[in-house]
């Protein structure tokens, strides 16, 4: 399939599309627009963004056709083997998960606005992009020889797992680990210190490489877009992430942000764009792809995301448990007593995991799934003396399901558990994954092993005290 993509009046925020269908061999054909994109598992309507749409034969006539649902197209395609679809597609949202354009900047989720035909989403994809010439591009996907402005993917799912940002004004440095090449990449008014973020990246980057043991891209984008409003907003791709922070001014915090989502971001490679659970594989964008396992590909990441930053010596002690304590507190104060187990909370994503829930329903898959795998951690370092770690049980499910790219169920995260464990973890997975049971008690026995402890003031608020920095299961769980 075959795309162009350029913008007329980049002021309106109108993306201006062409499909390119040949090689038509029925006498009809359904042409469908995602409903939902990775990395958000809500309904999104991306239709909802087209502002007109039409579709003639390749000598310029009108074709018929009719839309079947809310964002799929069914074209008479009698005596015809190729058509051209042209639409205009509305990209004024700012975040990581949308699409923009303006006079200075374009972003494109491919996802949001580029469909594709039922029955070949398997073939290779093309897309050309008009932009001016002194624009530079970011994207994950390959360049045609030659051809810069003009990308290659190996089937729709690569093609729409690679978002491209655009402008004159990016800026970027590079960094190399493990025959991978990492970019950094910014846009908006902000002065990196290259120095600084590049030995920062790095270090959690060698960090999340060693544990794993590869990595399963030849090249990785950091694609930042900093914005003059607060903003934290990232969403995972295949070898990339859009991260979308503001405002500038922040500073010191900002960069923290910056580094807590770039760690979190880049587990992803592994954990959910590769070790994906078996209800996606592959994703279907027509409707919800409802699975159980959202704890493992969220909540398991929002503990790393930060425990590799401490690992790698990026953070320091201090600054670790300032942020586990906010994921902590945020769990066993706002949600900690809900009535869903985490389980059901994934399931129910498509519902309203995106959205105020209505009190002491819904858990977080981030906050209570990062909970949780503290939890299992720091059961299997105790039992091991730190031979074995959560991090182990990643490293097989890479090696058994992200490398052979076959599903897993929750059964199977459970299995590769337990043989981890050397024993059964029924009781752990009852009470903390498929129960509602409250989890302070359990979560700070095991923190005052590795010398830390939990406590609520008068108000109820949490805070983690650090009671021993010479505790050994401290030093050799944070590489102190």
């Amino acid at each position: 399939m075959n795309y162009k993509i350029f913008s007329q009046e980049p002021q309106s925020h109108l993306l201006n599309i062409e499909m390119l269908i040949d090689n038509i061999q029925s006498e009809t054909i359904e042409i469908q627009l995602p409903a939902w994109r990775p990395g958000r598992y809500e309904l999104q309507h991306f239709a909802k963004n087209i502002q007109r749409f039409e579709i003639v034969d390749l000598q310029g006539n009108l074709l018929s056709f009719g839309k079947i649902t809310k964002d799929r197209w069914r074209v008479n395609t009698t005596d015809i083997q190729s058509i051209k679809v042209f639409f205009t597609y509305f990209a004024n949202v700012q975040n990581a998960g949308s699409s923009f354009v303006d006079d200075s900047t374009m972003y494109i989720n491919f996802v949001n606005c580029l469909p594709y035909v039922e029955g070949r989403m398997n073939e290779a994809c093309e897309v050309s992009i008009s932009l001016p010439d002194d624009y530079k591009i970011v994207c994950g996907l390959p360049n045609k020889i030659n051809e810069p402005n003009t990308l290659l993917a190996q089937d729709y799912y690569h093609l729409v797992d690679c978002p491209l940002l655009a402008s004159p004004y990016l800026q970027h440095q590079s960094y190399r680990v493990a025959d991978t090449d990492f970019f950094v990449w910014f846009l908006g008014n902000y002065i990196p210190n290259w120095e600084k973020i590049l030995s920062d990246f790095q270090k959690f980057t060698e960090k999340q490489i060693e544990i794993m043991g590869d990595f399963p891209e030849k090249d990785y984008h950091f694609m930042n877009w900093i914005l003059p409003t607060s903003f934290y907003h990232g969403v995972e791709h295949r070898n990339s992430t859009m991260i979308v922070l503001g405002p500038a001014s922040e500073g010191d915090g900002l960069y923290t942000d910056l580094l807590g989502v770039s760690s979190h971001e880049l587990y992803h490679a592994w954990n959910i764009c590769k070790i994906r659970p078996i209800e996606m594989m592959p994703y279907d964008f027509t409707k919800e792809n409802y699975f159980s396992t959202g704890f493992v590909a969220e909540g398991v990441t929002t503990y790393f995301g930060d425990l590799f930053l401490a690992q790698s010596g990026v953070f320091d002690i201090e600054a670790y448990l300032k942020e586990l304590e906010t994921v902590i507190k945020r769990h066993f104060e706002q949600d900690g007593r809900a009535f869903q187990s985490l389980t059901e909370s994934s399931f129910d994503l498509w519902l309203d995991g995106y959205a105020q829930p209505i009190p002491n329903r819904r858990v977080s898959i981030y906050q209570k799934g990062a909970v949780v795998a503290l939890i299992l951690d720091l059961m299997i370092r105790l039992k091991f003396g730190h031979r074995r770690s959560l991090g182990t049980i990643m490293q097989l499910m890479w090696e058994r399901f992200g490398k052979t790219g076959e599903g897993y169920s929750i059964e199977d995260y459970q299995k590769v558990c337990e043989e981890v464990y050397a024993g059964s973890l029924k009781n752990y997975f009852k009470d903390c994954i498929e129960g509602n049971i409250p989890l302070e008690d359990l979560a700070n026995e095991l923190l005052q092993a590795f010398g830390i402890s939990m406590q609520r003031n008068p108000d109820g608020k949490i805070h983690l005290e650090l009671l021993d920095s010479e505790n050994e299961n401290l030093k050799l769980w944070l590489n102190l």
